[in-house]
């Protein structure tokens, strides 16, 4: 009697055929100390080796690959293929799976080719399970309401349409049966460890589902959960690890004692130094170390390194939060109302704390503990500080901060995903139509301020918080060198390389391709859009024209690549806007005009930001150095650690900037003086 079983990775679906054991054989398998309860149910494929197998006790219907070569272990050590001491109860075990010490049993699993399984207590499914697909993960609202049913492919963008657009019942109702039939589509009574996983001195595993080339070691519990490994970026979950009701993607690193539970890792998130995560979702490349975190939507970015440092109930993204860094509200009297939103580029300092519920606008600085429920959203680029316990808001300051235009030139950098197949789309833009919309409406509220409180003002109040009058002035000049920045950006993109021989063809350059993205943008947790757009797919999602999670994800993807054209309609609005004409009126002279702006906002933003970086060579950050020698010797030690200030590298590439910018305005500018 033959019969066949799949050996390899679903995605291959290869099928080996199968035979049951010869009298001889079996005789064998019992001599090496195997024994089974009906031998009759154990199958073996071409090539098996009753050598290979030893002091082994198979139940239920088990089936065997070959185990024809040596396995590599730590340390340079090989071992035949094989299994030897265990207990298999229904199992399928490819080719050359290497079983060694099975403290319990495996029960319930197919394990694919090239597996190693060492030193485990315990592997099994028990019951039908969908590994950790269909948790409703609680976010935001730890009491409830904006629950997020996680599954494998989760991206930041449709987790945060099941976040935040609860005004759109049937987009939910739509969204949450398409993850509930995919979750019916892989719930099984049995599990799956992919080829070339490695599981090596484990406690409990249970009702694990573990994608290919996956390395676990050291951990005292998995329950319900799905390690979405691939061989391009395999996953690591490391020693000390409890996790329950959970997905890990491709290229996360979970490990020193970390503890998740109903949480949704995405791809290239780290989680270590005994970390603690409850109710939260973090996406691609978040980090979190020694802190804890409740009811968090960690969009792309989101990095917590400190003790002490507890997110709790926030959308954050892109956010580097400093230690002791809290938020709470215990003010109510109805249930928790803990809910902030901290927009994408934000810093919290040491020790900052702020009361929810509490709106941070873009790239902004929290220093200090606020205890008024603020709302700085329209007023990116600013610090946020405490002031005898006062909130004091200081309106786009941070646009010549050093450190901004680093972060947003390291992200890039730092993107650890391998995997060819990306869940989130992010884009890293610090100046982008989501940013200067908003550049524009601070500037407007701040002119309204000053025009409506009068001249002798010293301090103007808004949402919950106090701009002097200096930072008042000062917002309104950065939003200005922010916004003729971002447009200048554009137009040079735009007229790069077009041939502009004539007033017609200069025009035509001009000209958007269509008119999306004129109106107000969103930042779908890294995905920046036009919401004319994005309200298009929710419709669609509503009618029933998209209607798979397949079909969300495409057009998730779709918005992302035509970010450009987009950006363009955009910024001509503002641009006719500010001219006064439409852009087939716009004359060669007005763009040469606007590109001399462009390069002024440039050297004058760069020069503040040389002046920032020098900062920190000056004499107090010199403190510390030298200890034992005179001020030579504290500049000289200064120097060899930190470097030179003519000579730091960014320094260097700000002034590269200014050279690089200004030659690129002259050759527009030459260009348009031909037409």
């Amino acid at each position: 009697m033959t019969s066949e079983f799949c050996g390899d990775s679903e995605h291959k679906q290869e099928r080996f055929r199968t035979r049951r054991l010869s009298a001889e054989e079996i005789s064998r398998l019992q001599g090496q100390g195997c024994s089974c309860d009906d031998w009759s149910q154990v199958e073996v494929g071409e090539g098996f080796e009753a050598a290979a197998v030893r002091a082994t006790h198979f139940s239920g219907r088990v089936r065997l690959g070959a185990f024809n070569k040596r396995i590599a272990l730590r340390g340079g050590i090989e071992r035949p293929a094989g299994i030897s001491d265990a207990t298999i109860h229904n199992c399928t075990i490819g080719d050359n799976v290497y079983i060694d010490r099975i403290g319990n049993c495996i029960a319930n699993y197919v394990i694919e080719s090239d597996v190693i399984i060492e030193n485990v207590d315990l592997l099994a499914v028990e019951g039908e399970s969908s590994f950790g697909n269909g948790t409703e993960v609680a976010v935001v609202n730890e009491a409830g309401g904006r629950e997020i049913p996680i599954y494998d492919r989760l991206s930041a963008h449709t987790a945060y349409i099941l976040a935040f657009y609860r005004h759109r019942p049937q987009v939910i109702k739509r969204l949450k049966a398409m993850i509930g039939e995919y979750t019916a589509s892989i719930t099984s009574s049995t599990g799956r460890i992919c080829v070339g996983s490695r599981l090596s001195n484990c406690r409990i595993i249970k009702n694990l589902r573990v994608g290919p080339a996956a390395v676990i070691e050291g951990v005292n519990r998995l329950d319900n959960g799905s390690i979405n490994s691939c061989a391009e970026d395999p996953v690591y979950i490391g020693p000390g690890v409890f996790a329950e009701d959970f997905i890990v993607c491709s290229g996360s690193k979970i490990t020193d004692g970390t503890i998740i539970s109903e949480c949704f890792v995405g791809q290239g998130v780290e989680l270590s130094k005994h970390y603690s995560a409850e109710k939260s979702v973090f996406f691609a490349n978040c980090g979190g170390f020694h802190g804890e975190a409740c009811a968090v939507f960690a969009g792309p970015y989101t990095v917590t390194h400190h003790k002490s440092t507890l997110l709790i109930a926030g959308l954050f993204s892109f956010l580097n939060a400093g230690s002791g860094t809290n938020q709470s509200n215990h003010m109510y009297k109805l249930g928790p109302n803990h809910q902030g939103i901290v927009e994408r580029g934000s810093k919290t300092a040491s020790d900052s704390y702020m009361l929810w519920p509490a709106k941070v606008g873009p790239f902004t600085v929290v220093m200090g503990r606020h205890y008024r429920n603020s709302d700085t959203s329209e007023m990116p680029f600013s610090y946020l500080i405490e002031h005898e316990d006062e909130s004091i808001l200081v309106p786009g300051v941070n646009l010549r901060s050093v450190g901004t235009v680093r972060d947003a030139r390291k992200w890039p950098r730092r993107d650890r995903r391998k995997d060819p197949n990306k869940l989130d789309h992010i884009n890293f833009k610090l100046l982008s139509p989501y940013t200067i919309q908003k550049m524009l409406s601070g500037s407007c509220l701040l002119r309204n301020l000053k025009a409506t409180s009068g001249e002798n003002t010293d301090y103007f109040t808004y949402n919950n918080v106090k701009i002097a009058k200096s930072s008042l002035e000062g917002g309104i000049k950065f939003y200005g060198i922010g916004t003729d920045k971002f447009l200048g950006n554009c137009l040079l993109k735009r007229l790069e390389g077009k041939q502009l021989g004539s007033v017609e063809e200069f025009r035509s350059a001009l000209a958007p391709e269509s008119g999306i993205g004129a109106g107000k943008w969103i930042d779908l947790a890294g995905l920046l859009a036009p919401q004319e757009v994005v309200e298009k797919l929710l419709g669609a999602i509503e009618s029933g024209v998209v209607a798979t999670l397949d079909q969300v994800a495409e057009a998730f993807r779709s918005i992302h690549e035509d970010y450009t054209s987009y950006e363009w309609t955009w910024a001509t609005g503002v641009l006719q806007q500010r001219l006064g004409r439409t852009v087939d009126h716009v004359s060669p002279d007005d763009v040469i005009e606007l590109v001399k702006i462009w390069k002024s906002a440039v050297v004058e933003l760069d020069q503040m930001l040389r002046a920032d970086a020098k900062r920190e060579f000056a004499a107090p950050a010199q403190i510390g150095f030298g200890v034992d020698g005179d001020n030579a010797s504290r500049k000289a030690d200064f120097e060899q650690v930190r470097g030179a200030f003519e000579e730091n590298s960014f320094v260097r590439e700000i002034e590269g900037h200014i050279a690089r910018k200004t030659a690129l305005a002259e050759e527009l500018i030459a260009r348009l003086e031909k037409i």
